[in-house]
This record gives structure tokens, sequence and C-alpha cells, in this order.
């Protein structure tokens, strides 16, 4: 039986785990940076919710798309 100093422990390392696991599944979720849904959804977003990545990135996958 454990005793009452390890109970505390492990609830909060498997709330952690819980919270990484979630953190995992919904990042999946998201198209990948430079695909045509991300440049998509970009393109749906109002401009001033990008932050400067986001910004460069869509200049770079989708304005200035080159093809090989």
């Amino acid at each position: 039986m454990p005793t009452a100093s390890n109970t505390p422990r492990f609830g909060i390392t498997l709330k952690r785990f819980a919270a990484a696991g979630c953190l995992v599944l919904l990042s999946a979720c998201e198209p990948e940076v430079g695909s045509d849904a991300w440049c998509k959804k970009m393109a749906d977003t109002p401009k001033g919710d990008w932050s400067m990545n986001e910004a460069t990135e869509f200049a770079k996958s989708c304005v200035l798309k080159t093809y090989d």
C-alpha cells in the first residue's frame, strides 16, 4: 500500500503526463507550416494576429512560392 508521501507525487506525475499527451495530440491537428492547407489557413487569419515568424514563412511559402 502506498504511503501518504508517495501518493501526491504520483498524482502530479500522472497529471503532467496526461497534459503532455494532450498537447501532442492537439498539435498534430495543425497543418504543416508551408503546406497549401497552412497557406489557406493563414490567408483566412486576420493579418494582425500573425507572428513575425508566420508572416515571414507565409511570404516565403505562399507568396514567393517556387516550383523546382
